[in-house]
């Protein structure tokens, strides 16, 4: 049946029979196009010409196959040879769900029917269900079991489109500074399933089945795998599978349950989908991707726990199982905020009572990993750090985009120099800091007074001073500890003459040979010396001065009351958050305190004193440093335990002679002229610290309140209430 197609506009058509060839002009319809429009031979049809959109070529086609003829025969179809024919027979056809058509392949005649249409680019159910066939087009082939078509080969053609895209751009995508570990990520876990099975297969190896993705909270490491999902020809999970690739996101407590048994019921269910896939299909089972975020919540050590229960172990062991028993048609990428669940429990265990998720102990450090880390379970182990410069600069990119392209951005905002001032920012950090400076910006536009005032949206500009008030806000967890470090040098840094400069410029050598020496990535310096003396201080202040992006102090005040296993926990973890970072400083002030000295016996901890002496020689991670001080005013005693020598280089920082206690009176200038040698002489062999104690009791004044004017200048101590303040502070 045919009919004369005379313009391009909308027109009428007269259906005839016709045996003689078609000619240009005309348009034809066989029995499945009439059936489908419900015409008939004589009837007229309104027609027009339909011009496709741009870009709306199609990245998935989705077909059921059967034969014309019915229960006729049984065939077996290549998969990949019937894709490669229907692309070259209906290239830049327009394809629609529901659409049927008849085509002749192998001297058989069948019918497919278009029961999922999906463009290129496509992210959303409401986009159009129709498109044009285009060499890139992958087709997925449907046969019930009752019509005799048997597909073979559908996973070899899958192999090479499993993703959506041909190229990947990681910022469209909200993915900023984590190029190289997706490169990684690619190389590993996707490498392999790009080429057909029989490639692998000649290779001897098998596709990677299991990966662990680790790192400090805030990364990107959910971020990651919620687009790879994206990138594998799929849709956002909704908990069910979608077509090519199974996808499932499980959040790890989700799966726990108060009834006995239920838990592992649970366990078992994430992985049915795919053992049916694999048990009836085999090797043309799909690929499944099982993302299971926050594992380490779960997933404890076997042993690990005290409960009575056992619950955590039976979801160990049945994970365990189920990783065996699946094919390589399983992926699974586990996201735990650190490494330290898979630990041996022996050494985890006190610490996984009293911390949080986020601890990352590696207990006593490079142990052999429990079972989950075991190849052919989490071959691959990648860490998500935290983001260099460059990367920070590729994020405040993605999340500033919108507001440049509408003009919000104000001109004097330089996101290279924001990413230069971030260090040590998390993704999740960096995207803070944007809403906290957009919060400032909006915030000039309201008026407290009249919250109904209209708001002239013109006027919304996020300047580069919202950004720098946005630091201040948003601090990030793995930062310097700027306000605990300036707490240890309330009245500043005073030049205490030649001894004390020495030992701060050789302080400043060690900062700059961890900066620029390969060779010397763990570097310990131990600072000596009387209780007073400003070791503290000085520590802090090369800790402030060296531009480190993490600095810590590790005392004892923040550790009060705590068992001596806890404070050892809390001791690693500062290490550990140091490995995360380019360039750390930690500080360990007043080390008898943390062993817990006492003179009388003498009595310590061993358990302290252990883990310290493993922790001041082991190395870093490859491409971190680490510059560690310590300070102690009973250097005997730690000579006695051995940590002395665990030390690179010990200073001794002495007390003030006359000269030196001298030079910091005249910067203090507090006294009259001619009454500093007298106070100097007084002050000699006496701590630095001392020293401020005794000058601030002093400028109290004899009968109170003369405070003010001495430090402004307005009046001098009296050399004669100095010394009965000295008096007072002199032990007899």
């Amino acid at each position: 049946m045919a009919g004369r197609f005379e313009s391009q506009s909308s027109t009428v058509a007269q259906m005839v029979v016709t045996s003689t060839p078609i000619r240009n002009g005309y348009i034809a319809l066989n029995v499945i196009h009439r059936r489908l429009a419900k015409v008939s031979n004589g009837d007229n049809v309104s027609v027009s010409r339909f011009i496709p959109p741009q870009d709306s070529n199609l990245a998935l086609l989705r077909v059921e196959l059967e034969f014309v003829k019915k229960g006729t025969k049984n065939e077996q179809v290549d998969a990949v040879l019937l894709a490669n024919q229907l692309r070259k027979r209906f290239i830049n056809q327009v394809m629609t769900v529901g659409q049927k058509i008849t085509f002749e392949y192998h001297g058989n005649n069948y019918i497919f029917t278009i029961s999922e249409a999906q463009l290129v680019g496509q992210e959303t159910s409401g986009a159009p269900e129709r498109g044009m066939i285009s060499d890139d087009t992958y087709f997925i082939f449907d046969a019930q079991n009752s019509s005799g078509i048997k597909v073979v080969n559908q996973r070899e053609a899958a192999s090479s489109n499993i993703f959506k895209h041909k190229e990947f751009n990681l910022q469209s995508l909200g993915i900023g500074g984590l190029g190289a570990e997706f490169a990684d990520i690619f190389r590993r876990a996707f490498a392999s399933r790009v080429f057909p099975p029989h490639v692998t297969s000649k290779l001897g190896i098998k596709h990677v089945k299991g990966m662990l993705l680790y790192g400090p909270p805030g990364t990107g490491k959910t971020l990651m795998a919620r687009q790879i999902g994206k990138m594998l020809n799929g849709k956002e999970p909704k908990g069910a599978a979608f077509d090519l690739i199974n996808y499932y996101i499980v959040n790890g407590p989700e799966v726990l349950s108060k009834f006995v048994g239920e838990t592992e019921k649970n366990v078992r269910d994430l992985f049915a989908d795919a053992e049916n896939d694999q048990r009836t299909r085999g090797d043309d089972s799909d690929l499944h991707v099982i993302i299971f975020d926050e594992i380490d919540a779960i997933c404890k050590s076997r042993g690990s726990t005290r409960d009575g229960t056992g619950v955590h172990d039976s979801i160990v062991n049945q994970l365990l199982t189920k990783k065996d028993l699946l094919d390589e048609a399983l992926l699974r990428l586990l996201l735990p905020s650190s490494i330290t669940s898979f630990l041996p429990s022996s050494l985890s265990l006190s610490y996984t009572h009293t911390h949080t998720r986020q601890t990352d102990l590696f207990a006593y450090f490079f142990v052999t990993l429990v079972h989950l880390l075991q190849p052919g379970r989490l071959e691959v182990q990648i860490e998500i750090s935290l983001p260099d410069e460059n990367g920070r600069f590729q994020i405040l990119q993605i999340h500033t985009n919108k507001m440049k392209e509408n003009s919000f951005l104000a001109p004097d905002v330089n996101l290279q120099e924001l990413a230069a001032r971030t260090k040590n920012y998390s993704g999740a950090e960096l995207e803070g800091v944007v809403k906290s400076a957009v919060s400032f910006a909006l915030n000039r536009q309201v008026s407290m007074d009249d919250l109904t005032k209209p708001v002239d949206e013109e006027n919304i500009k996020v300047t580069m001073e919202d950004f720098l008030n946005a630091l201040h806000e948003i601090v990030p967890a793995f930062g310097a500890s700027t306000d605990d470090l300036e707490r240890c040098r309330l009245n500043g840094m005073v030049d205490c003459g030649d001894r004390h400069k020495h030992i701060y410029q050789r302080a400043m050598l060690l900062v700059e040979q961890v900066k620029v020496s390969k060779g010397s990535p763990l570097v310990t310096c131990l600072l000596e010396g009387s209780s007073g003396s400003g070791k503290t201080a000085l520590a802090a202040t090369v800790g402030i001065d060296s531009d480190f992006p993490y600095v810590k102090i590790v005392s004892a005040e923040t550790m009060i009351g705590l068992h001596e296993s806890t404070k050892c926990a809390h001791i690693v973890k500062v290490f550990e958050d140091a490995y995360k970072s380019p360039l750390s400083i930690i500080i360990l002030d007043d080390i008898e305190r943390l062993l817990e000295y006492v003179a009388i016996g003498p009595r310590f901890s061993n358990l302290i004193s252990q883990t310290l002496l493993v922790l001041l020689k082991r190395l870093p991670p490859k491409g971190k440093k680490l510059l560690v001080f310590g300070t102690t005013s009973e250097v005997n005693f730690l000579d006695s335990v051995g940590l002395c020598d665990a030390f690179s280089v010990t200073y001794h920082l002495p007390t003030l002679k006359t000269a030196d206690a001298k030079k910091v009176l005249e910067q203090l200038n507090v006294f009259a002229e001619e009454d500093v040698p007298a106070a100097a002489e007084a002050m000699n062999d006496m701590p630095i610290k001392k020293l401020y104690m005794l000058i601030e009791m002093a400028a109290q004044g004899e009968q109170g309140g003369a405070a003010e004017a001495i430090f402004s200048g307005k009046e001098k101590i009296k050399i004669s209430h100095f010394y009965d303040c000295l008096q007072d502070v002199i032990r007899f």
